[in-house]
C-alpha cells in the first residue's frame, strides 16, 4: 500500500515512515522543505497552505497520513491566526487535492487536546469535546471538515486523537521529557515544576504512536464512514515520577525549581481500548522508563 505522509521529516513523522515501511508499505514523504529529505523514502516538497504543491505527491497514493500540523497549545494563543491558517485551510486543501487524484482515505492526527479536563479519566471516545485553547479549536475544526468529507460519502477516515508522545529524539524542549534530561545533562541549571508536581499525564513512546498510525492506515474505514480512536499508553505517570525516573536512567540528581501552581488539569489520560480493540495495536514500549531510557540515549548520541 502507498501511503503519503504529510509532516514526514518531523519528530513523529520519521517515526511513522519507518512504522509504515516495517508493516510492508510504501511510505511516500511530503516534506516542507528539502533540508529534511529522509532516506530511501521518495520524497516531495510541498505546503498545504499551497494546493498546487499537492497534486504531484498524491499520484499513485492509496491512504493519506496527515500529520503535518502545527502543535505548541501556549503558542497559538499568540498565532492563532497562523493556527487556523495551516491546521484548518490546510487539511481543507488536502482533501480537496485528495478527491481530485481519487485518494478516498485518510488518517487524521488531532489532538486529545480536544476533551479539555473531563472528570471522568481515563478518557473514553464518546465523551464531549470541552476545547481549552486555539490549538485544540483548530484541529477539531479539522476533524469536522474529515467528518463532513466522510458523511458525504467522499472519504473515510480514522481520526487519532493523541496524547504526550514521548521519548527518542524529541527535538521540542517545552516537553517535559526533555527538559527534565536537560537539567540532567547539565544544560538547564534545574527543572521547572509547577505547583507539588502532582499532575499526572499519558505519555506514549513515539514508536508506539508511530505503529498505531501504521496500523489506522492499514484499518481505515471506507469511503462513507469515518471512526475516532484514542492514542495513548492508558498510563498516568505525574511530573515528580518523570523527575525520578530520570534520574534513576541517568544516575544524576535533577535540581527541581517548585514555580507557582498553574490552571491545568490534575489528571489527563487515555482510554485506548477501541484502538486496541479496531486496530490490532497496542503500545509496547510506553512505560515510563523505556520512554526516559530511550530519550536519554538519543541525547546522547545528539
Amino acid at each position: 500500500m502507498n501511503v503519503l505522509v504529510t509532516g514526514a521529516g518531523g519528530y513523529l513523522g520519521r517515526a511513522t515512515v519507518a512504522a509504515l515501511r516495517a508493516a510492508g508499505h510504501t511510505p511516500v514523504a511530503l516534506l516542507h522543505s528539502q533540508a529534511a529529505e529522509l532516506e530511501d523514502t521518495a520524497t516531495y516538497v510541498g505546503d498545504l497552505t499551497e494546493p498546487a504543491t499537492l497534486a504531484e505527491p498524491l499520484r499513485g497514493i492509496d491512504v493519506v497520513c496527515h500529520l503535518a500540523g502545527l502543535t505548541r497549545a501556549r503558542e497559538s494563543w499568540e498565532q492563532l491566526e497562523r493556527y487556523f491558517q495551516v491546521n484548518v485551510c490546510g487539511t481543507l486543501n488536502l482533501l480537496a487535492a485528495m478527491l481530485r487524484a481519487d485518494v478516498r482515505r485518510i488518517v487524521f492526527a488531532s489532538t486529545g487536546a480536544i476533551y479539555g479536563s473531563p472528570p471522568e479519566q481515563p478518557m473514553h471516545e464518546d465523551l464531549p469535546d470541552d476545547i481549552p485553547h486555539p490549538y485544540a479549536a483548530s484541529k477539531r475544526a479539522a476533524e469536522l471538515a474529515i467528518e463532513s468529507h466522510a458523511d458525504a460519502g467522499k472519504i473515510g477516515a480514522a481520526i487519532i486523537r493523541l496524547f504526550n508522545v514521548a521519548g527518542g529524539h524529541d527535538p521540542d524542549e517545552t516537553r517535559m521529557v526533555p527538559r527534565a534530561l536537560a537539567a540532567a545533562a547539565g544544560q538547564a541549571p534545574r527543572f521547572p515544576v509547577n505547583g507539588d508536581g502532582s499532575a499526572v499525564r499519558d505519555l506514549l513512546h513515539v514508536d508506539d504512536a508511530a505503529a498505531a498510525f501504521a496500523a489506522a492506515c492499514a484499518h481505515t474505514p471506507p469511503p462513507g464512514t469515518w471512526r475516532r480512536f484514542n492514542v495513548g499508553s492508558g498510563r498516568g505517570s505525574s511530573v515528580l515520577d518523570v523527575v525520578a525516573a530520570a534520574e534513576r536512567v541517568t544516575g544524576r540528581h535533577i535540581e527541581v525549581e517548585h514555580r507557582p501552581a498553574a490552571a491545568e488539569p490534575p489528571a489527563l489520560i487515555a482510554d485506548p481500548s477501541r484502538a486496541i480493540a479496531e486496530l490490532g495495536w497496542k503500545p509496547t514500549r510506553s512505560s515510563l522508563e523505556q520512554i526516559v531510557a530511550d530519550a536519554w540515549s538519543a541525547l546522547e548520541r545528539a
